[in-house]
């Protein structure tokens, strides 16, 4: 059995993932990554680079468990006005450039006899053609940008591991950090616990082929638009 791999594994969807996944029995080993462990700091380049040395592989799942939404007194801009630049060159550090460096140094430990999976929380927000409320500026181009290289990865790495499958996933709004100050509107049934999400997500990646590869999927399966 090929290893799985779940960085930000001490969030709420990221522990969930791990729980589940090593009750699985499906892998040799489940590495849970994150930045409170001391393991791996997305915003430290060369953090993501020694685990990917550590681990070495083969791997048979990654999937990067990690989000920036708000951090102490910064929330989503909601107009131009509110733009400041440190805000979103943060928003895109964590959001995008980490997750991005994860598919570097991950991909090639990637399996090539067998299936294998590398996938990013992003979310539905980072979908241009879905955008019709607007606001939320640094985070929805933040994850609209890692659902570009998401695909750009896809495209690259199909041509040496053609079993394997590179996505973006949204969770669906669950009840983490992430999601506290903004789930005052959200419908009961709407608000997943982690552990829900984090089992939605693993159904919808057993489930998708190489012919996949490249696409925003919600928790239900849905293929999200760009």
């Amino acid at each position: 059995m090929h290893d799985a791999v779940v960085i930000g594994a001490s969030g709420g969807i990221g522990a969930a993932l791990v729980r589940r996944l090593e009750q699985s029995e499906r892998y040799g080993a489940v590495h849970a990554l994150s930045r409170s462990a001391g393991t791996i700091d997305l915003t430290d380049p060369s953090s993501i680079a020694a685990e990917a040395e550590r681990i070495r592989g083969p791997l048979a799942l990654v999937i990067v468990a990690t989000g920036l939404l708000h951090e102490g007194d910064r929330r989503p801009e909601r107009s131009l006005r509110a733009l400041e630049a440190d805000w979103l060159l943060r928003q895109y550090q964590v959001n995008t450039v980490g997750p991005a460096l994860v598919l570097r140094h991950f991909t090639p430990l990637l399996a090539k006899d067998a299936p294998a999976t590398i996938a990013c929380l992003s979310a539905r927000v980072g979908s241009i053609s879905d955008n019709r409320l607007g606001g939320w500026y640094g985070y929805r181009a933040a994850k609209a940008a890692l659902n570009q290289i998401v695909k750009c990865a896809a495209i690259e790495i199909a041509r040496g591991r053609p079993q394997a499958v590179c996505v973006a996933l949204h969770p669906g709004t669950v009840d983490t950090g992430l999601s506290a100050p903004f789930q005052g509107n959200v419908a009961e049934d709407k608000l997943f616990t982690p552990d829900y999400s984090a089992e939605r997500l693993l159904a919808v990646l057993d489930g998708l082929t190489p012919a996949d590869s490249g696409g925003l999927f919600a928790w239900d399966g849905e293929r999200i638009a760009p």
